[in-house]
């Protein structure tokens, strides 16, 4: 049995993820507690805030082609994150923002920097999900990192209670490979790329405008 905090860190060395940017506060203190155990098997990244901290998150993500990570605290440490989720969002960058939250038993009383991190940043993600157990913990961060890497890429956000983060739970991270309900892969017409095929090679003049997507799936195939 360890504490959540514990679970969180040991959960994204799982996902071998090497470095994290970040800005500390009082409703993520626990995971920064845990994480100067772990400091030689996971880097973090100090920034002056948490804007910073994602977009350094999304910069890494484009050039490492891996999942990028970004901490930050209740209210307006989570609602600074805003921003970068919508631009990763447009860019199909693939983050896993975690936020801390206020204890479970306060939701909804308005009580020392609580915001609705999940219905602000709703609009901005591919996925988001408030934790309030450490033991739901480890299974939301695999489904995160199966989301954000998956299909066209993009931005998660786990938002995680405080009590969640120092309650005592098992670790068992199993890394996530298939939602039933999450079909990120559509089936591909041969049809339609012949016509394509076909639209191109008869343009006298034809024009192609490449994006992200295709940086995108070259790191992920190389």
């Amino acid at each position: 049995m360890i504490r959540g905090a514990d679970i969180i860190v040991q959960s994204l060395i799982a996902e071998q993820v090497e470095y994290i940017f970040g800005y500390p506060g009082g409703a993520i203190m626990p995971v920064y507690d845990a994480l100067y155990d772990y400091h030689e098997r996971i880097k973090h990244v100090l920034t002056r805030h948490e804007q910073g901290a994602i977009h350094a998150a999304q910069g890494y993500a484009r050039v490492s082609g891996k999942v990028g990570v970004a901490l930050a605290t209740s209210g307006p440490g989570a609602t600074n994150l805003i921003t970068g989720l919508a631009d990763a969002l447009i860019d199909s960058t693939p983050l896993v923002c975690i936020t801390g939250q206020v204890a479970a038993h306060l939701l909804g009383s308005d009580a020392f920097q609580e915001t609705d991190v999940v219905g602000i940043s709703m609009p901005g993600t591919k996925w988001n999900y408030q934790v309030r157990h450490a033991a739901d913990i480890a299974p939301a961060i695999a489904k995160g990192f199966h989301i954000a890497r998956s299909g066209r890429p993009g931005p998660v956000l786990i938002d995680i209670t405080k009590n969640a983060q120092i309650e005592l739970a098992e670790m068992q991270y199993t890394p996530c490979t298939y939602i039933r309900s999450y079909r990120p892969y559509v089936p591909i017409s041969a049809e339609r790329v012949a016509e394509a095929a076909a639209l191109i090679d008869a343009a006298e003049r034809p024009y192609l405008l490449f994006g992200q997507g295709c940086l995108s799936v070259r790191q992920m195939k190389s």
